[in-house]
């Protein structure tokens, strides 16, 4: 039996990123006093969520990992590929190195899962069809703008919080969106 590399790593983002969505909320909701204006999502990688949120990102980042190189081996993409798979170790570094861990590593882990997230969103633009194609590079367009004037502490009224899912959310949605691509692929 021939397998079938879209399917599987379309499965794999997806369940790795449906997971971590849903366990970044029940965070949220069990965290005392969050605000998502004020509160940085790595904040529940701390306290009585910690368990929850950084479990649950490293889960998300390994499936990342899981899924680049079978995505690699469909559309012989190199760049894609190290994007995806900074992006995963940067996700699963987060989770290893919450808040507070010495040496900036989780600052170094977070920007890598950003950064490689954003790029990785873009350069999806070659695999994808339209207009998938478009919303994925706006995407990562719109998570790479947010991390620049998010490093410049640039909040644009919605608070460091609300700026670091302006990062976020649109690698998640990426993901959710691309995984269904490959999932649904007949290729």
């Amino acid at each position: 039996m021939k397998i079938d590399y879209s399917k599987f790593s379309g499965t794999f983002l997806f369940l790795g990123t449906f997971q971590f969505i849903i366990l970044m909320i029940v965070s949220e909701a069990l965290y005392p006093s969050y605000s998502i204006s004020k509160n940085y999502i790595s904040d529940l990688g701390v306290g009585g969520t910690a368990y929850i949120f950084n479990t649950s990102i490293i889960i998300f980042g390994l499936f990342v990992l899981i899924s680049s190189y079978p995505i690699f081996l469909k559309f012989k993409l190199r760049p894609f590929l190290v994007s995806m798979m900074l992006a995963g170790i940067g996700a699963i570094g987060v989770g290893m190195f919450p808040e507070g861990s010495p040496y900036y590593l989780h600052t170094i882990m977070s920007l890598a899962a950003f950064l490689f997230g954003g790029i990785s969103s873009i350069l999806s633009y070659k695999i994808l069809n339209l207009p998938l194609n478009i919303i994925s590079a706006t995407c990562g367009v719109i998570t790479l703008t947010a991390l620049v004037l998010y490093t410049e502490n640039i909040y644009i009224m919605i608070g460091p919080g609300g700026m670091e899912r302006l990062i976020v959310y649109p690698i998640l949605l990426w993901v959710l969106g691309f995984s269904g691509h490959l999932m649904a692929s007949n290729k």
